[in-house]
């Protein structure tokens, strides 16, 4: 889905700048362990893509056995979302604004139904 999503707006996934929004296993929390934003960044980073992530419960993302990041959360500014090719929704914190994101962003990928209620942005945002 993230793939098609930049491609639909002339955008390859390679070299792509993609910020995940939430790394947690489940909303509110802070254990990364088990969650699924670590494979599908891996996945993303194997095709090519540069990634950022922001999560307000993890302020690091420490190395798992399989999978090494060692990144920091990004603060998440209008600069920010103005720079990154997509923001993907993977886990749907309470403190995370998505009509804010959605508003700034050039696209989002929602894979939590965090959007649902966002009537306004909705041709910039893919549901997966």
């Amino acid at each position: 889905k993230i793939q098609d999503a930049l491609n639909k707006k002339g955008k390859s996934l390679k070299g792509a700048k993609i910020l995940i929004l939430g790394v947690a296993y489940k909303k509110d929390v802070d254990d990364a362990r088990e969650s699924p934003a670590l494979a599908i960044m891996d996945l993303l980073k194997k095709k090519g893509a540069t990634l950022l992530y922001h999560d307000p419960f993890i302020p690091v993302l420490p190395s798992f056995r399989k999978y090494q990041y060692n990144l920091k959360s990004s603060s998440l500014t209008k600069g920010l979302l103005h720079r990154m090719d997509a923001a993907v929704v993977v886990t749907d914190h309470s403190q995370v604004d998505y009509g804010w994101v959605a508003k700034h962003a050039s696209l989002v990928i929602d894979t939590r139904n965090a959007t649902k209620h966002l009537t306004r942005w909705k041709k910039k945002i893919v549901k997966a």
